[in-house]
């Protein structure tokens, strides 16, 4: 597994371009990365907009019921996204959930050309310069609250508002992201459900907490990755969502008997920075 370090300082300048006026658009953090070979936009996931809102929200829910109460000391802890501690790691779900209000009052492209499993091919945005931003403005946006408890209230105002704002869409909606994707919103909102559900289960790591996964959002990423033969995929693997979340994303060991099988299956493997 490759990790990425904040190897050099970014200037001002760089962090404000990336974060934007309303946050700034990440993918799966900086943990992981995996090669891609998905090519095309005939990969959608078949999920209307309503039931990709509806794994985001449980799922963030759950984060937001497990970050609350938690202690500074709990905050301060590290976890395998080095250097990220747990307060640091928040922070970055909520930046990359904050850019979506922007996407939506920006000027809406004529139709989609990126599906959720093209949105992880590999290019510039995960390379060394772009991770190495990417530490930054979530450590500097956590470093600029004043509590643990201010965070998880930020945190929550955040994804209730896109909850709120995308429930708002037509089906149909196209919005670009900060990296020039045009994607139907229903299919960036599944990177989000990724985003918040492989993180939540580095923060529970690093707690030392049972992880939180939702059905919903395990459904969101196994069929991301095995196409819509899922289940299927999923007997033959028998693997729990824990499981294939664990070894899809690099944060269990992939045996060799395992990593044949999942070839064999198709599996879509994510470039993740």
């Amino acid at each position: 597994m490759r990790t990425a370090h904040r190897s050099r300082e970014v200037d001002t300048e760089t962090r404000q371009t990336l974060a934007g006026t309303s946050g700034f658009a990440m993918n799966i953090g900086h943990c992981v990365a995996i090669p891609s070979f998905s090519k095309s936009i005939d990969k959608l996931i078949g999920m209307t907009l309503s039931g990709a809102l509806d794994a985001f929200r449980l799922e963030a829910e759950c984060l937001s019921r497990a970050a609350a109460g938690l202690s500074e000391e709990e905050w301060r802890l590290p976890t395998r996204c080095e250097p990220w501690t747990v307060r640091e790691l928040l922070g970055h779900v909520r930046v990359v959930i904050a850019w979506l209000p922007g996407m939506l009052t920006a000027a809406e492209p004529a139709k989609a050309e990126v599906s959720a499993v093209d949105y992880y091919r590999p290019d510039d945005r995960f390379d060394v310069p772009t991770n190495t931003a990417r530490i930054g403005v979530a450590q500097d946006y956590a470093a600029g609250l004043g509590s643990g408890a201010a965070l998880v209230e930020d945190f929550t105002a955040t994804w209730q508002l896109v909850d709120r704002q995308c429930r708002a869409e037509r089906e149909d909606r196209v919005v670009r992201t900060r990296h020039g994707d045009a994607m139907l919103l229903s299919q960036f909102l599944l990177t989000r459900v990724v985003e918040i559900a492989v993180h939540g289960l580095d923060i529970a790591d690093a707690l030392g907490r049972p992880p939180w996964l939702t059905r919903q959002a395990g459904d969101v990423v196994m069929e991301l990755q095995l196409g819509p033969d899922w289940r299927s995929a999923m007997r033959e693997l028998g693997w729990d969502r824990l499981t294939f979340l664990r070894k899809a994303t690099g944060r269990q060991r992939l045996e060799s008997a395992d990593a044949a099988r999942v070839e064999r299956l198709g599996m879509r493997w994510l470039t993740l920075a």
